[in-house]
This record gives C-alpha cells, structure tokens and sequence, in this order.
C-alpha cells in the first residue's frame, strides 16, 4: 500500500498525475454495488412490468456510458482509451435487491478503476430512476472495487492481503 496521496503536489495543490513516464500495460477493474428495494419492485422488474421501459438494459447502457465519460465528472481522472466494459446484473441472496458486477478494460498508462465504480454507481443510480415512482425507499449501498489488474502493482482484490 502506498500512503503518499499522488493528486496533491509538493506545494499541496491539486493535480493530475503526470503518467506519462509509465508503459501501457493491459488494465482491467471489477467493481460492485447493490440496490435494495421492496419485492414486489424487484418482481416488476424482473417481469419487464416498470412503466419506464426494460430497467435492466436501460441500466446497462448507462454504466457504458458513464464508463466512458468518467473524466467528465471526475476531476483528476485521465481519459482512457477504454477496450471494453461487461455490466451484469444477479438478484442478491436474499431476494432484496439488485446487485451489479462491472468490468472494465484499457490497454494504457493509468488504472481503470474510477471507470469501472462510476459504471456501477450509474447502472444503480439509473435502477433508482426507472423505479422510484413506485419505491423511494430504494437504497443503493456497498460500491466498491472488487479487484484490479495491470500495472506496477499488478494485482490487488477484496479480501486478500
């Protein structure tokens, strides 16, 4: 683990790390989030019965595209040639909600993995949207990175020392 924060300069300002001293490497980014809500929410989606349209595949179109806008709302974040983003949804064990798996790719410089928990974060938030008319008490929660591959640290993932 690395304690310097990189996106601080010497003087403590904010700034992009310079990466450009790094060799492009294959870069892949598993991240994860949840949705809970009530059943019968969970049943009209699995039905295809939200007035809205097919939640699902609306949700996964908008983790695509907010994978590939991710430097556009957040800050410090490169723009990175992605090669490829893999959204899945699972109902959780419980039957209480939504999980979502992303994956995303790059051959670069820099890691993926602000793409990937903004393509998760995204296909949650767009769940949300689709059925809050009928469940407001929807609540998104444990976004997280699962694992990560490529670069000097090669590979790190949850739960592993």
């Amino acid at each position: 683990m690395n304690d310097e924060l990189t996106h601080f300069s010497s003087a403590g300002r904010a700034r992009m790390v310079d990466v450009s001293n790094k060799p492009d490497t294959q870069r892949v980014a598993v991240a994860s989030g949840i949705i809970r809500m009530q059943p019968e929410t969970l049943a009209r989606i699995r039905e295809g019965r939200i007035a809205k349209g097919d939640v699902l595949a609306v949700a996964d179109v908008a983790a695509v595209m907010a994978a590939k806008r991710t430097p556009d709302i957040i800050p410090m974040c490169h723009s990175l040639p992605l090669t490829g983003v893999e959204v899945s949804f699972s109902e959780t064990a419980d039957s209480a909600g939504l999980r979502v798996e992303v994956i995303a790719k790059c051959v670069g410089q820099t890691g993926v993995e602000m793409e990937a928990l903004t393509a998760a974060s995204t296909a949650l938030l767009t769940v949300y949207d689709m059925c809050k008319a009928m469940d407001r008490g929807m609540r998104i929660e444990s976004i997280q990175l699962e694992e990560k591959r490529g670069g000097k640290s090669g590979i790190w993932r949850r739960g592993e020392a």
